[in-house]
């Protein structure tokens, strides 16, 4: 197939891998799909912003004919979590196919780390300088939530350590505080006090050895380097700290409003898939509360 012209593949395939952790081989599976797709689009003159519905559809019905249901469903979503990918981004300004459906790219939530599991990932940086900032980070992505992209945004005025709050810039620039907790806190000033002008509002918090801000896949690294030497066997990437956040929240009884506001989530619907994880707080609750458990 020609090579493709689509923007910001490579964006979008880091953010699958890094922030909702998909595997190699369901990224070239997305490599593939979003290439027909693209010589699609070419042949016939189109482009994203003028596709319409009846032509999506004859799209559709020429892969069928190569495609089994399980391929053309994981193609549907490929497209789809790439167009909403490209709005979050700013790439489109309106969603071309905005009633498009397709089926979820997960089934379920990945694993959380348990509280013990946690507490073995966050004492696994090693002494000295390398390792105040890997704990920092690590202690910050635990205690507020945030998404690894919003730690790699944050900036040194973003960080009120005397409240212990942090601004976090989410997505479609909406800002929010999230607050975090001593530990957290501990950790940050003990970084901050090996950083050279840390004091300047405008740098990076956490930033590489260039002086820019560090990357996702810096962070990634860390937290497999992390986990593997707390011996931690589940499969770990960074939204599984967000993951872990949520749900150890909620089964300590937080109200799902106050997650959904500290996870930045705009729907409720969004935050309600953490509450499969604990089912068996969820069934104790409905025994104590309902009138007829």
């Amino acid at each position: 197939m020609a090579e493709t012209g689509l923007p910001d593949q490579e964006s979008f395939f880091g953010y699958l891998t890094l922030e909702r952790g998909l595997s190699r081989n369901t990224i070239l599976a997305y490599r593939r799909d979003l290439k027909r797709f693209d010589v699609f689009l070419s042949g016939r003159g189109l482009t994203l912003e003028s596709i319409t519905y009846p032509q999506f559809t004859s799209f559709l019905m020429e892969c069928r004919r190569t495609l089994a249901a399980a391929s053309l469903a994981r193609l549907m979503a490929a497209i789809s979590t790439y167009l909403k990918f490209l709005l979050q981004e700013g790439v489109l300004k309106a969603h071309p196919l905005p009633d498009l459906e397709s089926p979820r790219l997960e089934k379920n939530l990945p694993g959380v780390l348990s509280p013990a599991e946690v507490e073995r990932l966050l004492a696994a940086p090693k002494p000295g300088r390398p390792g105040l900032k890997d704990r920092a980070i690590l202690e910050l992505l635990y205690a507020t939530g945030m998404r690894v992209s919003e730690l790699t945004g944050l900036k040194r005025e973003d960080l009120d350590l005397a409240e212990q709050l942090v601004r976090v810039r989410g997505k479609g620039g909406r800002e929010r505080l999230i607050p975090f907790g001593a530990p957290a806190a501990a950790a940050l000033r003990s970084y901050l006090e090996t950083v050279s002008g840390s004091a300047s509002a405008e740098v990076p918090l956490f930033r590489n050895r260039q002086g820019r801000a560090l990357s996702r896949v810096a962070v990634w690294k860390l937290l497999r380097r992390s986990a593997l030497s707390a011996g931690i066997t589940a499969k770990v990437y960074p939204h599984i700290l967000r993951h872990s956040f949520a749900t150890h929240l909620l089964t300590a009884g937080a109200s799902i409003r106050l997650v959904q506001e500290l996870l930045g989530h705009q729907s409720l619907a969004t935050t309600q898939i953490y509450t499969h994880l604990d089912r068996s707080r969820l069934k104790e609750v409905h025994r104590r509360f309902h009138p007829r458990p």
